[in-house]
């Protein structure tokens, strides 16, 4: 069976330890600096370190500056666009290939520093650099000055934010025709909100965004029109721009996006969902294209996660699960939306990434809508494991102990409730000891009796969320224990308590422990919360059927055909609201045709924008010698799993670091079917000379492979292609020969362990050419 696991190809920045002729391995280069590392600074190190391209479908931005350069402004221009967009990780790559074609233009390492809004250690860097150039323009001096004070000056945070809106007033003042300084001037007070500073009056930067539009109708401006009336609860009058907002930069996904915050607000989830996946087919065609990782674009996770719900809320419920399942098969990458715990490893289930997100959907989708067959085999894969923190395991006990019980499974359900009491038992008494140490801590530390007990106090309430956590979590098993036993009195006892979950669950509990009333009144509570959502309205329906009020299920009945267009009929609870189409002669397939709004815009063909799911791209060919000028490619490990690791020589301390953590593992990565492989810098002889330290009369344990004039470092964009010089990476290719994972830094990976894991993860999921998805279908049910 190993035969047919991926190849994993490791890369590394340097070689490993060499025998007592090699040079001392060392970090720096010629200049002093670390290799990898950009000459020009730290700020340099981090961000996109490949060329960028002249996109197509980007909006239309006039923004002159001091160059003779064409491309220099052409580039300038894409990034401002970028920057309307929120696609920083692009905008910062355009301007840094402005600043190739013109290194003295002072306005592109402006663009690089409004790339970094929300890192101002690094944008305080590149703004310095452009004051550096001594831009002569009185107008670049200005947008120059007004930054380098919001980044560099070391104020109130506030104080600042309102510095900056005076500083771009005062543009807009001296260059009355400067649209972009309205526009900036726009997402400033927005931004500003978001930080505790009120719009003083939405209106008046209305009518800014009205100036901009006047001059160029089809300016990103747009997108903050949508944003101070959704921050304002007045979403309606955003709906012109929601109208233009992605047709206006088809080629950025996260204006797709924006209009979805429109159509949610006014409780228009067809439409939403349509926006939110033309954003996610957008981003997905550009990952898949330019190989660039999902978290590493901003709001790519939370568009996701967003859509799954839409998705939902229209009854695409297939479609939920394929996408959520699909976050959940992205690639991990520690440094990218991962919390870190306090012994080095990451937490994956908190946080904004796409895995942890893609879970809590596919527990709440799968729950919502009863698919318990579903759920179980899922919480055996790597789609829905237990995890290892308290809260995983218990959300995980809790889903399949609810499935058991709703399939009639007791036995198992009372496993999965034993599992809870036996958590929640651990989790006091790590409560119970961690008061005690603090205690102790204290005392030893001689401090007063007040701060002991404080100290003790302190320790004791950081678990209390999750011991609550935990007893909520019981009770709702035991609700469904009770359910399963057919015992309505312990049923009825649990209900009393059980608060944290969805009305209309709790409305067909009730309905099981004989109060048809409360059962009602929670449903149509239920209904008037979740206006627009399918599956409320037809909860509702189905426990007004079985209270016997046929009348009053059938005036629900034709509410919820309007809605139904997109729904799955499969679903557990369109069958059950089926007898309701029968008792008023419908057809078995009783859904009603898609309305089509007419406020919308002019919507492209959504298989046109991307697929809908993401999907690993193949890796590249290459052939290359090893230690003894024997030709090796990568089509030898077809078939295999392999970890391809590009360093940079063996005089690369950094690089031998790295290289040396991944030896002692050659076994277990072998065990779990993959191969280590290493592309290096160096000449044959020099590459025949690596050690393992200190096995130095030893050959080294796995394939070393010589490229020094780069012919597989570039393809794999293993590359800073502004300053002419290889880069670190770590690719995990699978057996079909695609990218299934990918690190490229001007630091190594050195997290064998976690990579092992990871690839046994990825690798256990479906293949991805055996995945059929049952989403290239967007179109609604048309009779």
């Amino acid at each position: 069976m190993l035969r047919h696991w991926p190849v994993l190809l490791v890369s590394f920045a340097c070689a490993v330890l060499a025998d007592d002729d090699a040079p001392q391995a060392s970090d720096k280069k010629a200049d002093g600096v670390l290799a990898g590392h950009s000459v020009h600074g730290e700020a340099f190190n981090e961000g996109p370190r490949q060329q960028a391209y002249l996109m197509e479908g980007m909006p239309n931005i006039v923004f002159p500056v001091s160059t003779k350069n064409e491309l220099t402004q052409k580039f300038f221009n894409q990034g401002v666009a970028q920057l309307h967009g929120f696609w920083y990780f692009e905008a910062e790559r355009s301007f840094r290939q402005a600043a190739a074609h013109d290194p003295k233009c002072p306005m592109t390492y402006w663009g690089m520093a409004m790339a970094n809004i929300k890192n101002a250690k690094r944008a305080g860097e590149f703004i310095k650099k452009a004051q550096d150039l001594k831009p002569a323009d009185k107008r670049e001096q200005l947008w120059i000055n007004a930054y380098a004070d919001y980044f560099q000056k070391k104020k109130d945070d506030k104080e600042k934010r309102k510095d900056l809106i005076k500083a771009l007033e005062n543009i807009e003042h001296e260059f009355p025709d400067d649209i972009e300084a309205k526009a900036f001037l726009v997402f400033q007070a927005w931004d500003n909100s978001q930080k505790g500073i009120p719009i003083s009056s939405t209106l008046a930067f209305n009518a800014l965004i009205t100036e901009v539009l006047a001059v160029n109708p089809m300016h990103p401006i747009h997108h903050y029109r949508i944003h101070i009336w959704d921050s304002d609860g007045k979403a309606e009058r955003a709906l012109k721009s929601a109208a233009l907002c992605g047709q206006c930069s088809p080629g950025i996904a996260h204006m797709w996006h924006m209009p979805g915050h429109t159509y949610s607000k006014l409780n228009r989830f067809a439409d939403a969902t349509w926006q939110q996946e033309a954003s996610a087919r957008t981003d997905h065609a550009h990952m898949m294209r330019d190989r660039v990782l999902p978290d590493q674009i901003h709001n790519y996770a939370h568009n996701n996660d967003w859509l799954v719900q839409n998705l939902s809320h229209i009854g695409r419920v297939q479609d939920a699960i394929e996408l959520a399942r699909n976050m959940v098969e992205l690639p991990r990458v520690p440094k990218f939306k991962a919390k870190a715990n306090a012994d080095g490893s990451h937490d994956y289930d908190s946080g904004g990434s796409s895995y942890a997100m893609g879970r809590n959907r596919l527990y709440e989708v799968l729950t919502r809508w009863e698919l318990w067959e579903e759920l179980l085999e899922m919480a055996d894969s790597a789609y829905l494991e237990k995890g290892d923190s308290t809260e995983e395991k218990a959300r995980h006990f809790t889903a399949t102990g609810v499935a058991y019980f709703s399939r009639g499974n007791k036995s198992k359900g009372k496993e999965q409730l034993a599992s809870l009491e036996q958590l929640l038992t651990e989790t006091r008494a790590e409560q119970q000891k961690a008061g005690d140490d603090a205690s102790a801590k204290a005392k030893t530390e001689k401090k007063p009796e007040d701060q002991i007990k404080k100290a003790k106090e302190d320790a004791v309430k950081a678990a209390e969320t999750k011991i609550k956590n935990l007893e909520k979590n019981i009770t709702e098993l035991k609700a469904y224990q009770a359910l399963a036993e057919k015992d309505r009195d312990g049923l009825k006892k649990a209900l009393e308590k059980l608060k944290d979950i969805s009305q209309s669950r709790l409305s067909q509990l009730w309905f099981e422990a004989g109060d048809k009333d409360k059962a009602e009144k929670l449903a149509k509570e239920a209904c008037e919360k979740g206006a627009g959502q399918i599956y409320a309205i037809a909860n509702y329906v189905d426990i007004l059927q079985r209270c016997g009020k046929r009348v009053e299920a059938q005036q629900q009945f034709e509410k919820l055909r309007q809605m139904s267009a997109y729904a799955d009929l499969e679903m557990p609870i369109f069958k059950r609201v089926s007898a309701v189409a029968k008792d008023v002669k419908l057809p078995s397939d009783w859904r009603v045709p898609a309305k089509t709004s007419e406020d919308t815009g002019n919507r492209p063909d959504l298989a046109r924008l991307g697929p809908f799911r993401w999907q690993p791209s193949p890796a590249l060919e290459w052939t290359l010698p090893d230690t003894e000028g024997k030709s090796v490619s990568l089509r030898k490990y077809r078939g295999k799993p392999v970890v391809l690791m590009f360093y940079l020589g063996r005089t690369c301390a950094h690089c031998m670091e790295q290289l040396n953590l991944f030896a002692p593992m050659v076994k277990d990565f072998a065990d779990a079917g993959i191969s280590l492989v290493a592309i290096g810098t160096d000449e044959i002889a020099e590459l025949s000379k690596t050690r393992v330290k200190g096995k130095e009369s030893e050959p080294f344990p796995f394939t070393l492979l010589s490229d020094p004039r780069l012919t597989a470092f570039k393809p794999y964009r293993v590359y800073d292609d502004f300053e002419k010089m290889p880069l670190h990476a770590t690719f995990l290719i699978d057996a079909q020969g695609l990218v299934r994972w990918q690190d490229i830094s001007f630091d190594p990976f050195r997290e064998p362990k976690f990579l092992l894991a990871e690839a046994k993860r990825l690798l256990s999921l479906p293949k991805p050419d055996k995945r059929v998805s049952k989403s290239e279908r967007p179109e609604p049910y048309l009779p």
